[in-house]
């Protein structure tokens, strides 16, 4: 059976081919009886729109790219679904890539983003690739970084302080009266954990006989925290007292690794803190303290700078920075 036309919905509703695409697109410019009639064809023909056609013709789609680094995180996919939200109420949909943590696969997304003329891309990258980056806005298709600062300022972005997280959290041991402090990290190629570490490093040095020990995780998975967690059950030599962790998930590793080997008790023997405060922080078996990122607030805020941007292209880029939270619960003695 042949899909219906543009031009069966005309003739069906006696009207041009123009006073459709008007009903389609600007329905406003419509009489509303013929609106009605029109309508009534379109549901009676079963037409739907052609809009591949329609972006052929606009030069870019209703759709905007997201690529995140791993979906798998709460953190990314409540990211998503607040962008998702924002972007719907705008008439727009998100459609989502992972990069997983690989450069390879980030690089075909924004290929792939590209070919399909979507609005703009919104990206966590999982390295440098302003160049990439640069190349794509010169041939029309705007950025905005998200959960990462702009070099610079070469786009739009939004991002959390990390720096100032990392530091909050270890002040948090710091103040609790722990001293010998462990940063459980993950691969160091991310700003993020660099920029955790960096403040974790700056709350030690204020602390006279405080020692800051780096704990190098495979990943920033639960799996990598219980990694981690069964290595400090199995240490011979003098173990930390308050650990924080680049993330919950690792956070949670750990925790889990502590908890079912009853070794080392959470938070008398080692007090422990995540960062993120996923929904699984306060209700892991103790409860987790955590620093807290405004999820919803960084992907609405990335759709608006990517609509700023499409609505004043002569606007410069814009770059907001939120502050993070901390979140004390019973893994610090709450």
């Amino acid at each position: 059976m042949r899909t219906a036309s543009i031009k069966d919905v005309a003739n069906h509703a006696g009207v041009a081919v123009g006073t459709v695409s008007n009903v389609l697109n600007y329905p406003e410019r419509v009489a509303s009886k013929t609106r009605e009639r029109v309508q009534a064809s379109i549901a009676e023909l079963g037409f739907v729109r052609n809009d591949v056609a329609r972006q052929l013709r606009a030069g870019h789609s209703r759709t905007i790219g997201l690529v995140v680094l791993d979906i798998g995180n709460p953190f990314f996919s409540s990211l998503a679904r607040a962008a998702e939200d924002a972007a719907a109420e705008g008439g727009n949909a998100v459609v989502l890539g992972n990069s997983g943590h690989d450069a390879g696969r980030e690089l075909h997304y924004i290929d792939l983003f590209e070919e399909q003329r979507v609005q703009g891309v919104l990206i966590s990258p999982v390295k440098d690739i302003t160049a990439r980056l640069k190349a794509l806005v010169a041939r029309g298709t705007k950025v905005v970084l998200v959960d990462s600062p702009a070099q610079e300022g070469a786009f739009s972005s939004v991002s959390v302080d990390d720096i100032s997280g990392g530091f909050m959290a270890t002040k948090h041991l710091l103040d609790i009266g722990r001293r010998r402090i462990a940063f459980v990290a993950g691969p160091q190629e991310f700003h993020q954990v660099t920029d955790r570490l960096t403040g974790a490093m700056r709350a030690v040095a204020q602390v006279p006989g405080a020692t800051l020990e780096v704990l190098q995780a495979s990943d920033l998975t639960v799996l990598a925290g219980r990694g981690i967690g069964d290595a400090l059950v199995a240490r011979e030599s003098l173990l930390p007292d308050g650990l924080f962790c680049a993330n919950d998930l690792l956070a949670l590793g750990v925790m889990q690794s502590l908890t079912m080997l009853n070794t080392l008790r959470i938070p008398e023997d080692v007090a422990l803190v995540g960062y993120d405060d996923i929904d699984f922080a306060a209700s892991a078996v103790v409860p987790l303290t955590s620093v807290r990122q405004p999820t919803t607030l960084i992907g609405r805020t990335a759709i608006e700078l990517l609509t700023e941007q499409l609505e004043s292209p002569e606007a410069g880029p814009r770059s907001v920075v939120f502050e993070p939270e901390l979140v004390v619960r019973a893994s610090t003695g709450a």
